[in-house]
Parts: C-alpha cells; structure tokens; sequence
C-alpha cells in the first residue's frame, strides 16, 4: 500500500514512488510529547521527534484482535461502520475519541483505488485467493496469518489535518515498534511508503543464553538503501476521519507476495520479523544457541504489544482495550 486517498475535499498521492509486558493492563498511560512534523526528505531513517500540545485525556479505545484471524470483508466493515458513527458524533458535536483494531487477516489480495490489474501474475478469474478492491489508496497487497494489520480510525481535526504527517507518524509507529521489541533497525526509503530494511546486516551481539524478551543484545546498522519491504501503509481519508491503516510482517509465509508486484514496487523484496531473526540466530557473529528465537505465536504477541505502545507514544493518547460485543463479531453496529 502506498497511496494515500482522500474525499472531500481532494485525493493525494503520499508516495510518489511509481513517479517519483502490557498485555495484563487495561491501559496505556499518556507519555510525554516525543515527536517533530518535520520531515528531512532525503533522510532514509526519520523520526518524528515532537508533536503539537494536546488536551490532556485524550482517548483511545483499542479491539486488540492480534490473535485472530478475521475475514477482511467483515473488518471492512467495522471500519466503515465506525467511520460512519464518527461523523455522527461530529455532527452532532458529541465526542469522537479515536479507534485502534488490531488483527490478522485471513489469506486475502487488497486493491486501492485505481490499482492496475498488471501488478497481479495471476488470472483475475482463477485468484489464488479472494481479491478485494478497495477504497484505500495505493496498489495491490497480501494479507495472511502471521501479519499484524493495525486500523487505526482517527480523526485527524483532533491530531493534524495533514495526512502526509500523518503516513509519516503510521511510519514512525512501526519505526519504534520493531527497534524497541527486536533492536531492528528499520528505516524509511526516499520516494516511498512503508518501512523497510537492508539485508546485509552487521550483527554485534552480546551473547545471551536465552531470549527472554532480550532481543535489545542485538544491534543491526544499515548499509546502503533498504531492499527488504516489512510493513506496507495505506489510508482512506473521507471528512479528515482516516481509516485502513498498516501492515507488518512477522510471521507470514511471504509466498503469496510472489504472485502479485506487492505495492506496484518491481525489483524490491518483501521480509519479514521471523526471517530476520533467523538470520541473527544463524549469523557467525551469532553462534549457534547464543540467541534463541521464541514460538512465532510469542513473535506476533510480543510484536503486538510493541506497535499498540508506540502507537500511544506518537499519537499521544491513552489506550484503553475494550471488549468485542457478540453484535460486533458479526458485523453489526458497535
């Protein structure tokens, strides 16, 4: 994904690419400001380091479905629903506190708006798998077990009415996420969406019996440009409420990636949280039994908690989790 798509007023193109633990608690508590709207463009690793003052007690509930697999017809229309009961509440000047859904999806090809046919290798006709068109923006992409996918529906009038800030901090969100859980050190690429990472990596490793949530014993440097997509962005704006959201590969099996041209990008791979630590655990530097990598269960939980807590570091809101109503698993109103 790696458009942006916006209605009332205008669309926009956020990548010019083609052209150009916490788990016991029931919340996170708000952290102090970290974060800075400025971008430098021709940066490849960026951090957004300060962010606007905001009201204190700024909410967020948060459906942490990260061990489920839900069909990604029924988790549209949560989207659409809460999408539409936002703009209720706006309209009525009631509250709008922002919505985070984290979920894996069923094995499933998503297409933004406009998305070309010629990125699929395969017979529209004799898909491998379902095939959903959609209203986000950008080209076609995979969904699969072992993919945390995070829908965060947020109204931007209470954040930033700008939605490249906004793909930038979606960006910084898995920036931390995967530096703070696995001392992977990712990075933006120029000209694109997303995150991503070398695969020539530079192990200093400090030796550990076991893992022991200790991956931060690991240091990786980049060299050169990143060549390994791990998380795809895109959004839909529609009255500055954003929907869709990120998609980060931990576990997946990256096969399916290989009957499509994930995101429109040629000669780019797809990695993944699981294939990196192999290649720390089977690196010389690492030694056979100095690193040992936890169940890919504990992978995707451990990844879960790290993007929910730095989604509450850069979008400076207090994340309570909520329950899912029986009427919201079957797809009807919250």
């Amino acid at each position: 994904m790696v458009l942006a798509a916006i209605s009332n007023p205008t669309s926009i193109t956020s990548c010019p690419s083609r052209r150009l633990s916490r788990r016991k608690s029931q919340s996170y508590p708000r952290p102090v400001p970290t974060m800075s709207n400025q971008v430098p463009k021709s940066a490849l690793s960026v951090s957004v380091n300060s962010i606007a003052d905001y009201p204190d007690g700024r909410t967020c509930e948060c459906f942490d479905l990260h061990n489920e697999l839900v069909p990604y017809g029924k988790a549209w229309a949560w989207q659409k629903e809460l999408v539409r009961q936002k703009k209720a509440s706006i309209q009525s000047d009631g509250d709008c506190p922002d919505t985070l859904i984290v979920l894996q999806h069923q094995p499933v090809y998503t297409m933004g708006t406009g998305s070309s046919e010629e990125y699929l290798n395969f017979d529209m006709k004799n898909a491998p798998f379902d095939v959903h068109r959609t209203e986000r923006g950008g080209e076609v992409t995979y969904h699969g077990p072992g993919q945390l996918v995070m829908y965060p529906i947020i109204n931007l009038r209470n954040h930033k009415m700008d939605l490249h800030w906004y793909l930038r901090s979606l960006e910084e969100v898995v920036l931390r996420a995967l530096l703070s859980a696995f001392s992977i050190k990712a990075s933006r690429l120029e000209g694109f969406t997303g995150i991503w990472v070398n695969h020539r990596f530079c192990w200093n490793v400090v030796p550990c019996k076991q893992f022991l949530f200790k991956l931060q014993h690991i240091r990786t440097w980049l060299r050169g440009s990143g060549d390994e997509k791990l998380a795809a962005i895109g959004i839909r704006v529609s009255q500055w409420i954003a929907y869709h959201g990120l998609a980060l590969n931990v576990t997946a099996d990256l096969t399916p990636f290989q009957w499509i041209i994930p995101c429109g990008i040629r000669n780019r791979r797809v990695g993944s949280i699981k294939g990196i630590l192999r290649e720390a655990s089977l690196s010389v530097n690492c030694g056979a039994g100095d690193i040992f990598v936890p169940r890919e269960r504990d992978l995707v939980d451990i990844a879960s908690d790290a993007l929910i807590e730095a989604f509450v570091e850069v979008f400076q809101l207090e994340v309570h989790r909520k329950p899912l109503t029986d009427a919201f698993l079957r797809g009807k109103s919250l």
